[in-house]
Parts: structure tokens; C-alpha cells; sequence
């Protein structure tokens, strides 16, 4: 079998992803995603990834995965990266597809058949227009492709007992929320008001109150602040009694990181920004966080995610994979997590599950009771809706051999 041409399609519904398929000369075609800028992922794939694949053996996936990896921008989760990362992904699919199996029984079989979710309170149209991860760029009150329903970001600000009694009621027993976002000393990160630092813990206190130990609490900082004021929010946030506090400060500044882990009681969690095994090791050897996160679509791929697992397992680390994005990233995070023993949950975001990933795949993962698996078809058991490549919204790009 050959690889005889690579497609890419992305939306401008969806402003940020970026789908890959690998075609082949035995009919198979494996599909793959990345998402943030994906105009020059899309650049990247076709001049550079793409003259590097058609012709090769696409079960030679490891040899692939390092023939794809560039001269600069070798790790990390820049736009080589991710476009790696999604050519990786839709190897995978095609193992999986040539095997006749779903792609977890593939890499080691299940060790469990579903996996609890946590629910990402974003809304339907939550940083949809570009890769800025800010307030201006939260999609906040606009009309996503499922409406308003589900607008967990508004929700968690002005109504959050009641989001996470929504949640408990589908299954789902934890949440991860970012009202500090929209404090004042967001902007350069340096410090944070009293005034602010009460109004981002309301959240927080409102749940607990409302829910006891029944939800369980994450909180997502974005890398915003400095370390004086990550411990300033992490002692606030420590009488609550959440299960994590994500991307404190920016990932890359490992020392800071274990000085704050060893500061408070909250464990630190984060990592879904750097790509690479050096940059997950550092983290994991130096950083001294409880919870490394990787993403599977910015990092390199299922063949390097795989190996991150492993490296966590080895310190005796429980791993998160991201997911805030697109459909085939759920999937594929999925899949590895079914049989990852070091993974609790999974990550999900409900506004886009129920709002618009149907839109994009013929089918989803079933989720019930909370919990979620994979379909029960070969590779990833997905792919793109029908005539998804000839809607006026796509834009369409092949390069053949």
C-alpha cells in the first residue's frame, strides 16, 4: 500500500480547524485534524509534509512521524507541529482501517470500555474566529451553531450552581471554569486585585455551596500570571477543595511551575501547550506537576502521545488529553485513553458535542451516563459528513503524486 495524495479541508464556519485525509492506492483513507491557524498548517502540509509522504508505506507510521518532524520547529506546538500532528492521526486511521480494527484494539487493547468526561464550560462559539485565547474572542452572547444552548461560559460567570446541576443530571461530576480571565490583572498578568481575586472564587464557592462534593472543581488559568499572582489565586482557591489548578503561569517556565506546586496545596496541573518528549519530560521531571496534559493534535501526534503516556506512567503520573477543539481530537483522545491506565477522564466540551460537531463527522463517540466511548467501526470509526468537501464554506486543497 501507498500513499498517493493528502487533502486538507477547513471551514471558515469553524475558523480554526484544519481536517487532513491520506489517501492511498488501496482505497484507504485515513483522517486526522489539528486546529489554531489553520491556513498555514494547511501551507505546511502541502509544501513541506506532503512531497515528504506520497509514495511511502503509510503502515511505517513511526518512521513517517520522524520523517515529517522539521528542522525548526521540531517541538513545541507551532504550526509544523500541529501539521505533523494530524497527518500522524490520519496514519492511524488507515492502521486501523487495514487491520479491520477500531484503533484502540490496535495499540494495545481497552483496558476499560468507557471513560468518564469532564465538561469544559466553554460556549458553542468559544474562540472560534481566531487562535486568541481571550475575552474578546470567548464568542460571548453571539448565536453558535446550536444556539445558545449550552453557553457554559455565560453560565458559569452569572449562573454556575446551576450549570453543574445540569451536568450532574447527565452524568457528568466535573467541570473546569475560568473566571479569572476577566479580572483586571489578566491583561499583563502581573498582579491580581482583592476585588478580583473575590469575584473569580464566587464561582467556585457558588458550586460548592450548591453541590457539595458532588462536582468536582477544575480551574483553568490560560498561562495569564505571573508566579506571585498564580499563588495569590491558588490560596484563595484552596479552601474550596478542587481537583486542579491549569497552565498557572506560561508552561514553558518549568522552575516557576515547581515553586508554585511546592507553594500550594491545589495540584498544578497543565502542558497541553508544549509538544515533543524533551518539552513533556522537563515537565514531568522538573515541573513538578500532578497532572500532565498533553494535546494530541498539537504535540505530535497519537505515535508521540503514546510515548508521553508511558513517560507519565513511569513517574507514576495520571494523564489528561485537551480537548477543546474538534470532533476527530475527542475521538482519537478517546481512543487512547480506553487504554491508557494512567487516564481518569476525559476532557469534552458539551457546547460543541451537541452543537456543531455533528455538522462536521458522520458520526460522533457515544457518550451515556457521562461517561465516553468509541464507535464501533475500524481506525477512528469516523469520518467526514457526507458532502462536507463541496459545501460553499470549504475550502478544499489536494496534492497529489
Amino acid at each position: 500500500m501507498k500513499i498517493t495524495a493528502i487533502e486538507t479541508l477547513r471551514s471558515s464556519r469553524h475558523q480554526t480547524l484544519i481536517f487532513v485525509r491520506v489517501h492511498t492506492d488501496q482505497g484507504l483513507t485515513g483522517l486526522g485534524e489539528s486546529w489554531f491557524g489553520p491556513e498555514v498548517i494547511e501551507t505546511d502540509i502541502h509544501s513541506r509534509i506532503a512531497p515528504l509522504l506520497i509514495g511511502e508505506d503509510p503502515a511505517r507510521i513511526e518512521h513517517l512521524n520522524r520523517k515529517m518532524r522539521p528542522y525548526a520547529g521540531f517541538f513545541g506546538t507551532g504550526a509544523e507541529m500541529r501539521a505533523l500532528s494530524a497527518c500522524d492521526v490520519a496514519l492511524w486511521d488507515i492502521a486501523g482501517k487495514a487491520a479491520n480494527r477500531p484503533l484502540c484494539d490496535l495499540i494495545g487493547g481497552r483496558v476499560r470500555d468507557s471513560i468518564q468526561l469532564y465538561n469544559t464550560c466553554a460556549g458553542p462559539d468559544y474562540v472560534s474566529k481566531t487562535s486568541d485565547v481571550r475575552p474578546d474572542n470567548f464568542g460571548l452572547g453571539a448565536q453558535g451553531q446550536g444556539g445558545d444552548r449550552y453557553e457554559d461560559l455565560t453560565g458559569f460567570m452569572e449562573r454556575p450552581a446551576d450549570v453543574a446541576a445540569e451536568l450532574l443530571d447527565m452524568g457528568i461530576r466535573s467541570m473546569k471554569i475560568w473566571p479569572f480571565d476577566f479580572a483586571e490583572g489578566a491583561r499583563d498578568g502581573a498582579d491580581i486585585s482583592l476585588e478580583d481575586l473575590k469575584r473569580g472564587v464566587k464561582p467556585f464557592e457558588d458550586i460548592r455551596a450548591a453541590h457539595g462534593e458532588r462536582m468536582r472543581i477544575k480551574a483553568e488559568l490560560h498561562g495569564l500570571w505571573s508566579l506571585p499572582a498564580a499563588r495569590k489565586i491558588a490560596q484563595a482557591l484552596e479552601p474550596i477543595g478542587i481537583d486542579w489548578i491549569e497552565d498557572p503561569i506560561w508552561m514553558d517556565r518549568i522552575a516557576d511551575l515547581a515553586a508554585l506546586a511546592e507553594a500550594t496545596s491545589i495540584p498544578v496541573a497543565g502542558g497541553e501547550t508544549l509538544g515533543g518528549l524533551g518539552q513533556f519530560r522537563d515537565l514531568v521531571e522538573r515541573g513538578n506537576v500532578a497532572r500532565p496534559i498533553v494535546d494530541l493534535v498539537w504535540g505530535g501526534g497519537l505515535t508521540f502521545t503514546r510515548k508521553a503516556a508511558g513517560i507519565a506512567e513511569a513517574a507514576a503520573l495520571p494523564i489528561a488529553f485537551h480537548d477543546c477543539s474538534g470532533p476527530v481530537t475527542l475521538t482519537v483522545s478517546t481512543h487512547l485513553a480506553l487504554t491508557s491506565p494512567n487516564v481518569w477522564e476525559q476532557e469534552f466540551t458539551r457546547a460543541f458535542y451537541y452543537g456543531w460537531y455533528h455538522t462536521l463527522l458522520d458520526t460522533l463517540p457515544p457518550i451515556e451516563d457521562g461517561h465516553i466511548t468509541v464507535p464501533d467501526r475500524p481506525g477512528l470509526g469516523v469520518e467526514l459528513a457526507d458532502g462536507l468537501e463541496d459545501r460553499a464554506d470549504v475550502v478544499r486543497r489536494v496534492t497529489k503524486g
